[in-house]
């Protein structure tokens, strides 16, 4: 397969910059994105042993815990420093998420944690969703995670700079456009409203949408307490932020203070709509 086109600076980002495994697992506000992710995730996954695609699967870190819980797993990533991690897990090859080369109807879980970040095309998004659709099973589970269009606010009040006038300039492009440029911190990535990653589902086919806060509403309260000096987030506090997310599920209004949203939705019955 020839290699996937991913932005200069999104290549640069993953494969120098940035250690996704270490985020996840150590990080107060990554751990609480993994944790809810998995609870999430459990409540529509089938019954083990299912075949599962982990598209921009990066270092395996779900696919880990899906093995764990006996699924079959395979991961693509389009950074090759992603894949060489993952393939202690799990079965793993450099791809794109809009260009799978698996047949239509293969799997069933399709899983998209990550490719919808970078993607800052709607016309990329939807050839990434559509192509889950395809290759999942009729009534296949699909899921895809966005970072939510106000989470950089949140972020930065965390750091206590954003009262600084670049760094407004900087979030206010992003609420204005749902687009960071990548020139500085993080990289190239495109930011969702819920309201808009659920169309986006919809608009590919796919059927019973429903969209997740992942983190919930207190999520940068964890990540405020890691910036102090001392030990971090508490045990307490960890748990609090737990149980804010898990409270705020029934209220759409509360959508907007994730990090991270989570869409899943179903193959349609008949695989060629």
């Amino acid at each position: 397969m020839s290699k996937p086109e991913l932005a200069p600076e999104v290549e640069q980002f993953y494969s120098r910059d940035a250690d996704e495994d270490q985020r996840l697992r150590a990080s107060a506000d990554g751990r609480l994105e993994l944790l809810r992710t998995k609870e999430l995730m459990r409540r529509f996954l089938p019954k083990p042993p299912a075949r599962v695609l982990d598209v921009g699967g990066g270092t395996g870190v779900h696919a880990e815990w899906l093995t764990g819980d006996g699924y079959e797993v395979e991961l693509i990533d389009p950074v090759s420093r992603h894949v060489e991690q993952a393939a202690k897990v799990c079965d793993a090859r450099v791809g794109d998420a809009r260009h799978l080369t698996a047949a239509d109807g293969t799997y069933d879980v399709v899983q998209l944690f990550g490719p919808l970040y970078h993607l800052p095309e709607q016309k990329d998004r939807q050839a990434a969703l559509s192509e889950a659709r395809r290759v999942a099973k009729p009534g296949g589970l699909v899921a895809a995670a966005a970072i939510n269009r106000y989470a950089s606010i949140f972020e930065h009040v965390s750091y206590a700079h954003l009262q600084k006038q670049r760094m407004q300039e900087s979030i206010s492009s992003i609420l204005r456009t749902a687009v960071y440029d990548g020139k500085r911190g993080f990289t190239l990535a495109y930011f969702h409203r819920a309201e808009e990653l659920a169309q986006e589902m919809r608009e590919t086919g796919l059927t019973d949408v429903a969209v997740f806060g992942i983190e919930g509403p207190a999520w940068s309260l964890l990540k405020t307490a890691e910036q102090q000096p001392g030990p971090g987030p508490t045990d307490d506090l960890f748990e609090s932020a737990l149980t804010a997310a898990r409270l705020a599920e029934p209220y759409p209004e509360l959508l907007a203070a994730s990090s991270h949203l989570l869409a899943v939705g179903r193959a349609p019955a008949d695989i060629n709509l």
